[in-house]
C-alpha cells in the first residue's frame, strides 16, 4: 500500500518477463517429449498412420478448393452488391504454453506477443469459433480471457436473427464442460436440449467480427421481469483440451 501504483505494475510486470520463457520453455519440452514417444512407433504403426494421413490430407484439400471457390462467390456478391468487405483481419496461429482454469476465470497463455504485434483486445478463434480475446501482451507471451470466464461479455445474435442478445461466461468448475449466461433474448425466441439454436457473434461492439460461432443454446426460460428470456449456452468442449489457436489481427488498428 506504500509504494505508488507504477512502481507496484513495473515489478509485476518485471516478474512476468522473467517467469514467461520458463513456461515457454516447458512448452517447446512437452513438445519435444511427445516427438521421442512418436519415434518409438513401430514401422507398422507408421505406415498405417501415413495412409490414415493420405486420406485427411485430400478430404482437406477438397475443402480448400470449395473454400477458395465460396471465397470468389463472396467476392463476385461483394461487387455486384456493392458491399465493403469485412477481411480486416491477418491471422496469427500461436500455440498454448499454459491454462488457468479457475472457477472464477479461465485463461491461456499462448506462446506469442509482442514480438508478433498481438494487440491487447485481439480476438481469438479456432476450428469451433470464439475462444477468447487477449487481454494482456508481453514480449513472448499473451494471456488470452476464454469467453467460458465470467469476465467475457460479447454483443451475440442467433443464427438466422439479427437481433442483439447479451452473452457472459459463467462460473465453470474444472474438468466440466464449459457453459455459459444468455441475456436479454426476445420473448418469441425458443431453445430446448431436444432443439438446441447456435449462438454466434453479432459483430456489435467493434470486437468480434460477425458470424462466429459462440455456444449452443440448450435452455431459455423468461427472466424475472418478463419482458426477455435468460438462457444457458453450451460451449465447446474442446475449450478444455485446445492447444493451438489463431490470433485475429485487425489490420487497421484504432
Amino acid at each position: 500500500m506504500i509504494f505508488p501504483t507504477v512502481l507496484k505494475r513495473f515489478a509485476r510486470d518485471g516478474l512476468y518477463e522473467m517467469h514467461a520463457p520458463l513456461e515457454v520453455t516447458t512448452a517447446y519440452l512437452r513438445e519435444l517429449q511427445n516427438y521421442w514417444a512418436l519415434r518409438t512407433r513401430s514401422k507398422t504403426e507408421l505406415i498405417a498412420a501415413y495412409r490414415d494421413l493420405g486420406g485427411v490430407v485430400s478430404k482437406y484439400a477438397h475443402a480448400a478448393e470449395e473454400n477458395a471457390e465460396l471465397r470468389r462467390a463472396v467476392e463476385r456478391l461483394e461487387r455486384l452488391l456493392r458491399l465493403s468487405s469485412f477481411d480486416h483481419y491477418r491471422s496469427e496461429s500461436a500455440r498454448v504454453v499454459n491454462r488457468d482454469f479457475n472457477g472464477w476465470w479461465q485463461q491461456l497463455t499462448i506462446r506469442k506477443g509482442s514480438n508478433f504485434t498481438i494487440p491487447v483486445g485481439a480476438p481469438v478463434i479456432f476450428t469451433g469459433g470464439v475462444v477468447g480475446r487477449v487481454t494482456e501482451v508481453h514480449t513472448t507471451t499473451a494471456i488470452v480471457d476464454l469467453i467460458s470466464s465470467p469476465k467475457v461479455r460479447l454483443a451475440a445474435s442467433f443464427e438466422g436473427d439479427d437481433r442483439p442478445v447479451s452473452f457472459q461466461g459463467g462460473i465453470n468448475p474444472p474438468l466440466s464442460r464449459p457453459t455459459a449466461i444468455a441475456e436479454f433474448v426476445p420473448l418469441d425466441l425458443y431453445a430446448s436440449a431436444a432443439d438446441p439454436k447456435p449462438l454466434i457473434t453479432s459483430g456489435l461492439g467493434g470486437v468480434f467480427p460477425r458470424g462466429l460461432r459462440v455456444g449452443t443454446v440448450v435452455k431459455l426460460d423468461p427472466s424475472p421481469d418478463g419482458l426477455f428470456k435468460t438462457g444457458r449456452v453450451a460451449l465447446d468442449p474442446r475449450l478444455n483440451q485446445i492447444t493451438e489457436v489463431t490470433v485475429l489481427v485487425p489490420l487497421d488498428p484504432l
